[in-house]
């Protein structure tokens, strides 16, 4: 589609995705530069694709410092960290990589709720710190079936997190912007309300100035000493200083989180907090899933080099 196309890499990719993107034309990688500005000065003008990462994104200095470029195809699902004014502004085309993690996502979320609720890993950890037959057993946890699931978000991922979720015999109720009247679980107006009517609430909307702290030190008190928070979505989703405040107050019964405001730091107080469980953003991180997100990259960079379409456009 276009003449001499050549690809910027902005920053390490996995070998499945790195290994195949030279066979479709020329590819350069931004972190390999040893003066990053330096580069995009001299060679900037060069790239019509940029391949990037939903963490790495590409902020509006990026884009502004590539004049040719006509495509961003992005490994992951989410796109919060790719500046959408700058994108739009230039009228650059912008791909992601939907579907093909919601199993894994989800299921890490449900993983992440057991694991949180029953205390498995901070009972391994008494274990391991030979607790057992010093002090005895743990004390005993929460129930997690039968129980009320708040769904913060219900969209892709979100619909598959609540499918699992019926087969623990929760009720499940949800908030979003708006409703939607073809799902079968009751839409809640108000994220508030929905956080004093369950017991766990899960996060699984995308990062945006929307969203921004949406779980807020209100939200959290609204949960209660009893209930039980879920990160699967964007750290900037949750309000972390007000999520630190609650759980030390034990206005939070505890927390499971996959992402951070700040990753990869994490807060000290979370860390040493035996009623958190923390990971290290591996929500999509399954061989099967990885190579799954690869490939669509691939084919979205080959559909725009052959035909000037992407495969999964986002729509701005």
């Amino acid at each position: 589609m276009t003449m001499n196309p050549k690809i910027l890499q902005a920053c390490p990719l996995p070998p499945p995705l790195a290994g195949k993107l030279p066979a479709l034309c020329p590819v350069e990688t931004l972190s390999d530069a040893p003066d990053q500005a330096l580069f995009l000065r001299e060679r900037g003008g060069e790239f019509t694709v940029l391949v990037t990462t939903g963490t790495q994104g590409a902020d509006k200095g990026l884009i502004e410092a590539l004049p040719n470029l006509k495509a961003i195809c992005s490994l992951g699902v989410g796109y919060d960290a790719i500046d959408l004014d700058a994108v739009r502004a230039r009228g650059v085309m912008l791909s992601n990589t939907p579907d093909v993690l919601n199993d894994c996502v989800a299921d890490l979320a449900i993983g992440l709720l057991i694991d949180v609720v029953r205390g498995i890993s901070a009972s391994d950890r008494h274990v391991r710190r030979g607790d057992w037959p010093r002090v005895g057993p743990t004390m005993p946890s929460t129930r997690v079936s039968g129980k009320r699931l708040g769904m913060l978000g219900m969209g892709r991922v979100g619909q598959v997190i609540a499918r699992r979720a019926i087969g623990f015999d929760m009720e499940i109720r949800y908030h979003t912007r708006s409703a939607k009247p073809e799902l079968p679980w009751q839409h809640e107006p108000s994220l508030l309300a929905l956080a004093q009517w369950c017991d766990f609430l899960i996060v699984a909307c995308p990062g945006s100035p929307q969203t921004y702290h949406l779980v807020s030190a209100e939200v959290l008190r609204a949960l209660g000493p009893n209930g039980y928070l879920v990160n699967v979505a964007r750290g900037s989703v949750v309000d972390e200083k007000a999520l630190v405040a609650a759980l030390d107050n034990g206005q939070l019964g505890g927390a499971g989180l996959d992402v951070f405001e700040n990753e990869p730091d994490v807060p000290a107080e979370l860390l040493s907090n035996e009623r958190v469980v923390v990971l290290p953003h591996v929500g999509s991180a399954t061989r099967e899933t990885r190579a799954a997100m690869c490939e669509l990259v691939l084919k979205n960079v080959e559909s725009y080099l052959m035909q000037g379409s992407l495969v999964t456009p986002v729509r701005l």
